[in-house]
């Protein structure tokens, strides 16, 4: 009997590259199960398997062998269209270069993942990208230009456009690499947030501190899972952004 909690499973995962006569291995033997509200980072060094996991979990890549099944469904049975709108529908991607639109707005932007959820009418397009805006503290720049905007304001518009279609689960792949810590930890706490209201989050990350925001982490080496434990001290980002707004405010007064 599967259990009601579990989103994702995956056993066996194989992943092996060819480049010419040579098999490289990226992934070896992966197994793992993420539960529905899960805030899951996922560590290790360049080449250790984390970006090629992420890859097959976001549906943007198979591997050469394992089973994949989310909701209880099995994803690698999917067809090209529909892993599409799997994506579309179930998954919300943030990635570590923002990947927005230089010349379409912050409202434009993220109305762009609607054009392909045919079960909402364009004429709602507007008020869901307003209202995604709104969630991530950007309902006053909805009409902003990417370059109007810092680089924490311009994840923020790729986080709500990661949110437009109401996904299940939100795949982050490095959403701090370009941030300063303060900035980091204002994009944190929107996860803990988003967290908190019920979306599972599956976050890579090479930052340890970032990493003690998730419930839980998991470390790769060498294609393989290495450690997965829940966090012991977990941060708590409004908290932690307290505590540097109370630093700097020492810092002016002395």
């Amino acid at each position: 009997m599967k259990n009601p909690e579990n989103l994702i499973t995956v056993k066996n995962l194989v992943k092996t590259y060819k480049t010419g006569t040579t098999e490289v291995p990226a992934l070896s033997d992966v197994s793992l199960t993420i539960d529905k509200g899960e805030f899951l980072a996922i560590m290790g060094a360049s080449g250790s398997g984390k970006s090629t996991f992420m890859n097959i979990l976001g549906c943007l890549d198979n591997p050469t062998a394992g089973t994949y099944t989310m909701e209880g469904i099995d994803v690698l049975g999917r067809s090209r269209d529909e892993l599409a709108e799997l994506r579309n529908r179930k998954l919300g991607f943030v990635f570590q270069s923002f990947n927005i639109l230089p010349r379409t707005s912050a409202l434009e932007n993220v109305e762009l993942p609607l054009l392909y959820n045919n079960t909402i009418s364009p004429k709602d397009y507007g008020d869901k990208a307003l209202d995604a805006l709104k969630s991530v503290g950007l309902g006053d720049r909805v009409n902003a230009m990417p370059n109007e905007l810092s680089g924490g304001q311009q994840q923020r518009v790729a986080i709500a456009r990661s949110l437009v279609n109401d996904p299940i689960v939100i795949m982050a792949d490095e959403p701090t690499g370009n941030l300063d810590s303060r900035t980091s930890y204002e994009i944190m706490q929107i996860f803990q947030k988003l967290n908190d209201a019920g979306i599972t989050i599956v976050m890579v990350t090479h930052e340890p501190d970032i990493a003690q925001f998730a419930k839980t982490n998991i470390v790769f080496k060498d294609g393989k899972i290495i450690a997965n434990e829940a966090v012991k001290e977990r941060k708590n980002a409004t908290e932690e952004l307290k505590l540097i707004a109370q630093l700097s405010e020492e810092k002016s007064t002395t």
